[in-house]
């Protein structure tokens, strides 16, 4: 059986990560609080932002911002989108 957790950004028991997927505290919090599904939509939007933005992840600035932008997303906050970006409609 799968482990679950109320995840932070959906409001709902959903699956959890098999493994924190950072190194130390942050990573701890994000796998006791975030679900497979929300982790995996934060990563497609994340590579959407550094692709439209032309980011290096060698740049800590870029990092940071990346770091403070998942938090927002996560928390439902008005976080950075690709512009011009349309949702594909379900």
């Amino acid at each position: 059986m799968s482990r679950t957790v109320m995840c932070r950004k959906y409001k709902k028991e959903l699956a959890g990560l098999e493994k924190p997927p950072y190194p130390g505290p942050k990573g701890q919090e994000i796998y006791e609080t975030i679900s497979q599904k929300a982790w995996a939509d934060w990563t497609a939007h994340q590579t959407m932002i550094i692709n439209e933005k032309h980011m290096s992840l060698m740049d800590p600035a870029t990092r940071k911002f990346l770091q403070e932008e998942m938090e927002k997303f996560m928390d439902g906050g008005d976080y950075e989108k690709a512009e011009g970006y349309v949702p594909p409609s379900k």
